[in-house]
């Protein structure tokens, strides 16, 4: 999943954005509430995480631009002010849940995974593709009755194709949303990490889960 987080003071955006990418998200990060929106709008986030104090204007009137704009990434707004006043003036203008500060990360990450799945079409919590299963909360894949072990990003790639089964994903669709917007490389990097989950999800068990599309991309499907 890609995330894009509005914060402006620098060693807490710092912390966000690390953890967030050892749980395997793609992460951009920006302390201008100008720049958020137009990041938002040039590129498809699965969630926002939203200081209400960014530095150009307030984070208020980025949730309202970004809603005005038809941008329906779910929006979770981080900032010190409790107030419940502000609560609602959020929630109303089109935020999707609200959090303070001081951060508790685990929970921050777990209502990411609430957002994300209230936001899109109806989608369990658990993913699977025949008997490949992947659990977003507790980073558990497995085959049958076997455990499988991946890094951040083999993770990270084979939650988003898990996301969208049967869907032919393109190698520029796949970094956009594993790797972040930095990501300056070679999107052939996806042919090596698909190489890397099929040493491990495939080959042990001979099995042939996803599919290479010449001239288009990847898809997974049930294994054949």
């Amino acid at each position: 999943m890609r995330v894009l987080i509005v914060e402006d003071e620098p060693k807490l955006a710092g912390l966000l954005a690390r953890g967030l990418t050892d749980e395997g998200y793609a992460v951009d990060a920006t302390p201008s509430g100008a720049e958020a929106i137009w990041f938002a709008t040039e590129y498809e986030y699965d969630a926002v995480l939203l200081d209400l104090g960014v530095v150009d204007m307030d984070g208020a009137d980025v949730c309202r631009e970004l809603r005005a704009s038809e941008r329906w990434a779910p929006i979770i707004v981080v900032t010190a002010r409790d107030d419940v006043r502000d609560r609602v003036a959020l929630l109303d203008l089109g935020a999707d849940d609200y959090l303070t500060k001081p951060i508790v990360f685990d929970e921050l990450v777990a209502r990411i995974r609430a957002v994300v799945r209230r936001g899109r079409p109806p989608r369990p919590s658990v993913l699977a593709v025949g008997d490949l299963t992947l659990d977003p909360a507790t980073k558990l894949v497995t085959r049958g009755q076997a455990s499988i072990s991946l890094t951040a990003k083999e993770f990270g790639l084979l939650n988003y194709l898990m996301g969208h089964p049967d869907r032919v994903l393109t190698r520029s669709e796949l970094v956009e949303h594993v790797w972040d917007f930095a990501f300056a490389g070679d999107p052939r990097i996806i042919d090596v990490y698909v190489r890397y989950l099929r040493r491990k999800i495939d080959e042990p068990f001979g099995t042939d889960t996803i599919e290479t599309v010449r001239g288009a991309g990847y898809r997974i499907r049930a294994a054949r």
